[in-house]
């Protein structure tokens, strides 16, 4: 299992789009196989911070991922944002449990 985790700064004028973007994206990853969890969620202290949070199955399930045509359209979109900061991380989960 992997987790993927961090955040995307983006121009608070650019939130919308970034939020309409972000939806349609969510959507079709929902769809995918070995997809657990897939958020982006805009912080409420600083509406510019956009945080990050995905669980797959596997590392081959996250790299088709990033091959698919709703991945290039998000890419897309970000090109035309004012992003200002990326920090993402990718953890490998050896067990878990729940709290």
């Amino acid at each position: 299992m992997l987790i993927v985790a961090g955040t995307i700064n983006v121009d608070p004028a650019d939130v919308p789009q970034f939020r309409a973007a972000a939806a349609l994206m969510m959507a079709a990853t929902h769809q995918e196989p070995g997809n657990i969890e897939y958020v982006f969620s805009v912080s409420v202290a600083d509406p510019g911070n956009v945080q990050i949070f995905e669980i797959w199955e596997s590392a081959d399930d996250l790299e088709k991922h990033f091959t698919l045509p709703h991945m290039a359209t998000f890419q897309a979109t970000l090109k035309e944002l004012a992003i200002t900061g990326r920090s993402l991380h990718r953890y490998e989960v050896a067990s878990f449990e729940p709290m």
